[in-house]
């Protein structure tokens, strides 16, 4: 879900808040022993993101920060693009980075949707070391198909995500990724992707490594699961994750009647909107193989009260929402 409490740890670190003009950092004598969160205030910032990089350049060992943690930036006038900028032109002062979470902002500073990203791909060939990349917000998020060998971990937070994103994705070469997760959200906040544009992730060409596959938040969860019920990466995998989407019963008998999901460890289908018939049924398929299936959060969706307007047809699906949207 959309957190209202900043991380406390990042890449197995604690995290440290770099703090306006008046924080005193002395007391930490191993610069590379934290994890570092630079950010300034929602609102009354009285420091734009700029200077407080700059001070942050010179008061931090650059050289031995692994774990970096950019939160609120644009509440201070500053370009997404520049703070990519930032970050791509200190590449040399920081070759120890290894992790990066890239719009560590919550719920109570600004809703996910209104998070503006700019084309992380400089991140990615400025840092071939980095091993973890974190990104939040899909508003005006761009990605180019690259090759990188070192990164592990990708978790891309969104409200909305662009289908030429999910492509891009699936065209990179990720050969050392174990963990990819992607909220995928909905249209009216900004997704444009469908079914189709996962081919490439789900064919798992270029993602030999790939043990962990969350595909979450999406309005068009059945959809998702007809394809990775048949999908080829999905024999590769320990642990599958479709939750906080909109999956009801058809998504989930795709599932039962695809390939087998034996070999996994666990599948998370939480949240979901499956009747408790099918949710008895998936779970009983699952235990039975030996695979631990999360079927917790059921939702009810919106009342529907088409028959009370005297409709002929009816949608519920649109009563239906991902668990973040706006």
């Amino acid at each position: 879900m959309y957190h209202y409490h900043h991380l406390t740890e990042f890449h197995g670190l604690p995290v440290r808040e770099f703090g306006g003009p008046e924080a005193d950092h002395t007391d930490v004598t191993d610069h590379g022993a934290v994890a570092w969160r630079l950010s300034v205030e929602p609102y009354g910032a009285t420091e734009d993101f700029g200077s407080r990089f700059a001070r942050f350049r010179e008061t931090v060992e650059l050289e031995r920060t692994s774990a970096l943690i950019v939160g609120q930036w644009d509440k201070s006038g500053v370009d997404p693009s520049e703070v990519l900028r930032l970050l791509e032109e200190n590449r040399d002062r920081l070759p120890s980075l290894r992790a990066l979470f890239l719009g560590e902002i919550v719920a109570e500073e600004q809703e996910i949707s209104w998070i503006t990203q700019s084309d992380v791909t400089c991140l990615l060939t400025a840092f071939p070391r980095l091993t973890e990349l974190r990104l939040r917000g899909g508003h005006g998020l761009g990605l180019q198909p690259v090759r990188h060998e070192s990164l592990r971990h990708l978790i891309i937070e969104t409200g909305g995500l662009g289908g030429d994103v999910v492509r891009a994705l699936g065209a990179c070469q990720l050969t050392a990724l174990e963990r990819l997760v992607l909220w995928l959200g909905e249209e009216e906040y900004g997704a444009t992707v469908n079914a189709e544009d996962l081919t490439g992730i789900l064919a798992g060409t270029h993602l030999p490594a790939l043990r962990h596959l969350g595909l979450r938040n999406s309005e068009i969860q059945n959809e998702i699961a007809e394809r990775v019920a048949v999908a080829p990466v999905v024999a590769r995998l320990t642990t599958l994750d479709l939750s906080m989407g909109v999956l009801d019963d058809s998504g989930a008998a795709a599932l039962l009647e695809g390939q087998s999901l034996a070999h996994l460890h666990g599948i998370d289908l939480s949240y979901h909107f499956l009747s408790e018939e099918m949710a008895e049924r998936f779970a009983n398929a699952m235990a039975a193989v030996g695979v631990e299936a999360d079927l917790s959060e059921p939702q009810d969706g919106e009342e529907c009260d088409c028959d009370a307007d005297g409709a002929e047809e009816c949608d519920c699906d649109e009563f239906r929402y991902p668990a973040v949207g706006e």
